[in-house]
């Protein structure tokens, strides 16, 4: 991030988080999300978190630290018995060797609430503050949205708002990297009310 500033935006098509190292898939070929925390790392950070609230499972992110502990993966999605890309995203999964306790998978099932969304981030962050990184990578995917056309959550477009100054409040060096959003006309919508309530907190 340009000195002086303590958060930023990538706006990124297509998106990346089901990429890994060795696989892409999902529309993922390159994983922003992994390159820039391991980018943040190369410059010096001892540790970062990378919080993804996409609807789907991040894959590809977890794969890649699965079995490090520089960096703490955290995941807000539908469940993998119900939602791509369903071989991974299970609660159990919780990292490999160094990795072990730095995963955090939070799968939920169709209909899911807001309230019960929210809960889930409560905890995640919760996670994030005890880890104490130096950066945080939000993969941000606004496919959680009510009437997302390929996605069971029902947040509103007030909702993206709130959660977003409840993310600001951590109070870390943000990059916020675009992910998934299928309700074309809404997707603008949800990422600048993620955005405005992050600079409003």
């Amino acid at each position: 991030m340009k000195e002086g500033h303590n958060a930023a935006f990538a706006l990124c098509r297509p998106p990346g988080h089901h990429a890994a190292a060795d696989m892409f898939g999902g529309y993922c070929f390159f994983n922003n999300a992994a390159v820039c925390a391991q980018a943040f790392l190369d410059q010096g950070a001892r540790r970062a978190a990378i919080l993804d609230v996409d609807f789907h499972h991040g894959n590809g992110t977890q794969s890649i630290f699965y079995d490090r502990k520089d960096v703490m993966y955290l995941s807000l999605h539908g469940d993998p018995e119900h939602a791509f890309p369903h071989f991974l995203g299970y609660a159990d999964e919780s990292g490999i060797d160094l990795g072990d306790g730095f995963n955090h998978n939070y799968p939920m099932p169709p209909d899911t609430t807001y309230s019960k969304w929210f809960k889930a981030l409560e905890d995640a962050c919760s996670k994030i503050k005890a880890y104490a990184p130096d950066a945080l990578v939000v993969s941000l995917g606004v496919d959680t949205f009510e009437e997302d056309p390929i996605s069971f959550f029902k947040l509103k477009s007030d909702d993206f708002r709130h959660y977003g100054r409840y993310l600001g409040k951590l109070a870390l060096p943000t990059l916020f990297i675009m992910e998934g959003g299928y309700a074309i006309e809404k997707i603008g919508i949800n990422t600048v009310n993620v955005l405005m309530g992050f600079e409003e907190s």
